[in-house]
């Protein structure tokens, strides 16, 4: 079995970041590598079995969403200050402790919401432009290496965090099953990249 742990490296980090809401960059190198570690280890079980990893079982759209919950909840338990919104399908998914009753709030601001994309750069769609601290994690799947048991494990390669507002985004056309989207347009990634907080090199 060939399987390798991923880690953190700490000197891919902007020690420059403006960070709000009393977050650490040692809070966000926590929780990447809470999920490497989880990775590491469903994937050894799953490799022991015959089984193929998780990284090349789930669909891209299940991947991200899975990322996203787990972000949330290893970014809350490692915050000082910031817990998971309560509230189903709330808006942002971490608020500030004590800021709404019973940290549940179905359209807040005090807070940050927590996306994942394989795109470079940072772009995603989000379900509405509103005025929020946007953090966006960039990861990488290897799915082409072969053998496939000698495929590097998933990899976060850029991380952002910024404070958008509704000027920053352009909205989508709806798609076939009329869900509306809003991307942020060429100015507002820009504000988003400007305070990068994690850049893999090479």
């Amino acid at each position: 079995m060939s399987l390798h742990r991923n880690s953190v490296n700490p000197k891919f980090f902007n020690v420059d970041a403006k960070l709000p809401f009393e977050l650490r960059l040692k809070d966000f190198d926590m929780a990447m590598q809470d999920i490497y570690d989880f990775f590491y280890d469903i994937n050894r079980g799953l490799l022991e079995r015959g089984l193929l990893r998780l990284d090349d079982m789930l669909r891209p759209a299940i991947m991200s969403g899975l990322l996203s919950d787990m972000l949330t909840a290893s970014l809350a338990k490692h915050s000082r200050t910031l817990t998971v919104n309560l509230f189903h399908n709330g808006h942002p998914d971490l608020v500030v402790n004590g800021v709404y009753a019973d940290n549940k709030v179905k359209a807040g601001e005090e807070g940050v919401e927590i996306k994942t994309t394989r795109k470079s750069g940072g772009a995603v769609d989000t379900h509405g432009a509103r005025d929020q601290w946007m953090c966006v994690f960039v990861y990488a799947v290897d799915c082409e290496t072969e053998p496939a048991r000698e495929r590097k494990p998933m990899t976060f390669t850029e991380l952002y965090l910024g404070k958008v507002t509704l000027d920053d985004f352009r909205k989508n056309s709806r798609g076939e099953l009329g869900t509306r989207t809003a991307t942020l347009h060429k100015n507002g990634i820009e504000k988003l990249r400007q305070n990068w907080i994690y850049k893999l090199k090479g």
